[in-house]
């Protein structure tokens, strides 16, 4: 199963990272490239500890659905989100934040198993894996964007 480890350096508090890590609103401008819409769940505002999300998108030609729920939830230090139903076999997504100087460092430990047996394992090392992290590189870069900017409150206050 291929795992991916990202760590961003963020100047802004724990707190602000993992809000915004949890926007629906910031999400939706961080995948505009793919399309994503809510299909089912919260539409707006902060995502919170059981709640389940339908995010539809187009990824590499598909239109695709997957539902998500946060299963863990220790503000302001990590998170989880766990594929409840979609494209692929496993879907593990931890968000830490740790405070470090004048900073945060947000790691994302992304693991994941796609269907298909070995075929799905042969896409993965050749297609899926370098998809992911891209994806979820453009994510972390949106997030730092808005945590430094003037803007960060917009996505916070909104319900």
């Amino acid at each position: 199963m291929p795992v991916i480890t990202l760590h961003t350096r963020i100047k802004a508090s724990p707190e602000t990272c993992f809000n915004l890590s949890r926007s629906v609103n910031l999400h939706l401008l961080s995948t505009q490239k793919t399309n994503e819409r809510v299909v089912q769940g919260r539409k707006t505002g902060l995502l919170k500890l059981g709640e389940n999300i339908t995010w539809r998108a187009r990824h590499l030609g598909f239109t695709q659905d997957l539902t998500s729920r946060i299963t863990e939830f220790d503000f302001p230090n990590s998170f989880v989100s766990e594929m409840q139903k979609g494209a692929f076999k496993k879907l593990h997504h931890q968000h830490i934040f740790r405070k470090e100087m004048d900073h945060t460092i947000l790691t994302d430990i992304f693991d994941f198993e796609a269907p298909f047996g070995l075929i799905g394992k042969l896409v993965c090392r050749l297609l899926l894996t370098s998809y992911m992290k891209g994806f979820l590189e453009e994510r972390n870069r949106v997030i730092c964007r808005i945590a430094e900017s003037d803007s960060c409150n917009e996505f916070l206050l909104q319900q």
